[in-house]
């Protein structure tokens, strides 16, 4: 097996960018084959438990209150309803749930306490259970960690360069304190970013080497093409291509040997000769349901279809999470 690597460099990533489509796939595929099942995929679902007001400026979301956009803030869900939401996508195979609130940083009060109980709930279902609620103080992971939680998801989004750009009222620094925070309360860390903002191959690969240096590699590696939401600055982004997603998503691979690679948002944008190509680069996880917080995702029905027609298979839900 490949040597998982923490000591990466910038020219390394850069020429397994730059290698011909066909033998870039063919070295991230060999590898991905080593440290995990061919054809088999986790599916998560995404519950927006608190959606909208959120005081930050990240210029690609819909939930900021800084923007005109079509989302509103909406109170927090109640308990049983992210119950009955959970059980449903258990039901349609989902192993990983992902509880998301539109907050900049997580406070001590009574909606913390119920999400720690949403979190006890979920976790009896014998799924691993995910949240992104901002930026987390020690004692929040920790009991996070206490009531079941599986793993944390918190962004880097791009670059660091980059990320100056597109969000003013969060440091790269802050972003990398709390994922240190996660990891010291041994919580699995979910983070990724998002390609099409506008940012160069070279943020991208920048992105990656961040990642790919932490020791351990994240657990879990979203990968984020920009929805393009009305109103938010980024709302007239150029497109990027499949083949930009494609070429990430393998170097992601060899790179991230072990991490799970996450087709996250855009992918109701892709056919499904498309996402194969995705599949076969490396991405081994994929959100399933109507919608990934606010914006639209792909049909429940389509999916289906694709797992079918690409005999994928699921993987089972996760049911050995020690506290």
């Amino acid at each position: 097996m490949q040597i998982i690597r923490n000591d990466w460099t910038f020219d390394e990533l850069e020429r397994f960018y730059e290698l011909p489509l066909i033998e870039l796939i063919s070295k991230s595929h060999g590898i991905h084959c080593m440290y995990h099942q061919p054809g088999e995929i986790q599916v998560c679902s995404l519950i927006s438990i608190k959606t909208g007001g959120c005081p930050e400026d990240c210029k690609y979301c819909a939930q900021s209150s800084r923007y005109q956009t079509p989302v509103s803030a909406q109170p927090m869900m109640q308990y049983e309803t992210v119950l009955n939401e959970a059980k449903k996508a258990v039901d349609r195979g989902a192993s990983r749930i992902c509880l998301g609130a539109a907050w900049r940083e997580v406070r001590d009060n009574k909606q913390f306490e119920e999400i720690l109980h949403m979190i006890k709930g979920i976790t009896a279902l014998g799924v691993e259970v995910c949240c992104t609620l901002g930026m987390l103080k020690k004692d929040q992971a920790e009991r996070l960690k206490k009531a079941g939680l599986y793993a944390y998801n918190h962004n880097l989004d791009s670059s660091e360069q980059f990320y100056k750009t597109i969000i003013t009222t969060r440091t790269y620094q802050d972003r990398l304190d709390t994922l240190k925070v996660v990891e010291n309360a041994n919580l699995s860390v979910c983070c990724g970013g998002i390609v099409g903002m506008g940012e160069k191959v070279s943020d991208r690969l920048e992105l990656l080497l961040t990642l790919c240096r932490r020791d351990p590699h994240p657990e879990s590696v979203p990968i984020n093409r920009l929805s393009k939401i009305p109103g938010t600055p980024l709302e007239n982004q150029a497109h990027i291509s499949t083949w930009d997603m494609v070429r990430i998503i393998a170097v992601a691979r060899i790179v991230l040997p072990q991490s799970m690679i996450r087709l996250s948002c855009g992918r109701i944008e892709m056919t499904y000769e498309e996402q194969t190509l995705c599949f076969l680069a490396g991405a081994n996880s994929i959100f399933a349901g109507e919608k990934l917080l606010t914006v639209a995702n792909t049909p429940i029905d389509r999916d289906d279809e694709m797992f079918r027609l690409l005999g994928l298979k699921k993987r089972v839900a996760f049911a050995d999470v020690k506290f």
